[in-house]
């Protein structure tokens, strides 16, 4: 038996709104913390080491990919991302949920290794609607928006393979749905003998 936490992963085209969704309801959960991933990309304004990224140099990474530190790594419009493989680990095994933002690959190749994670893809309502959002965050030039979206293609045709589907048309909708697969997932029989045995036992005395 084992108080051990869930991993949750949380997947999505660019723009469909899961960095938004994880900000809300981490904050509205206990004993849940977001995987902050490493990266060899610009901070941007606003952003802050150790919140939104941990900002590294590309030798820093390559250093930690070779000393077997991520649990998943990908390159991706140019830079790396990689997951720390001792900061979910420790998170878990400490009994803390943890809420991981990653792209379909790197879901896949969690997952493989702890194959009892939950899947969660975020739709956008539709393409168009994820242009718009693309378009409205200001964030990149139309090259990068035009790659963001010919990916968002192909990683649409995933969504089958998760666990659990949110379309986001509406951000407080969605936050509802996320947090309650969350909720569910901690009701899993496994992750609650530690507490339901001694229960039961208080009925078994009775018999005695």
């Amino acid at each position: 038996m084992s108080n051990r936490g869930n991993l949750i992963i949380l997947s999505a085209p660019s723009g469909s709104g899961k960095t938004s969704l994880a900000e809300r309801v981490i904050p509205q959960l206990g004993n849940i913390r977001f995987s902050v991933s490493h990266t060899t990309r610009d901070c941007r304004e606003g952003e802050r080491h150790g919140h939104e990224y941990f900002f590294v140099s590309v030798p820093e990474f390559k250093k930690m990919i070779t000393e077997s530190e991520f649990l998943e790594w990908a390159e991706v419009y140019g830079n790396f991302y990689g997951t720390s493989r001792q900061f979910v680990e420790s998170q878990l095994e400490s009994g803390c949920d943890v809420l991981l933002d990653v792209d379909i690959q790197g879901a896949f190749r969690v997952s493989k290794q702890m194959p009892e994670s939950v899947l969660v893809f975020v739709l956008p309502p539709s393409y168009g609607e994820l242009e718009e959002r693309l378009r409205g965050r200001g964030l990149d030039n139309e090259e990068v928006i035009g790659t963001r979206l010919k990916k968002a293609r192909d990683e649409i045709k995933a969504y089958k393979k998760y666990d659990y589907v949110i379309i986001n048309r509406d951000l407080d909708q969605s936050v509802l749905e996320l947090k309650a697969v969350i909720l569910a997932s901690r009701c899993i029989l496994k992750n609650r003998l530690r507490e339901a045995e001694p229960i039961v036992s208080t009925f078994l005395e009775k018999q005695m």
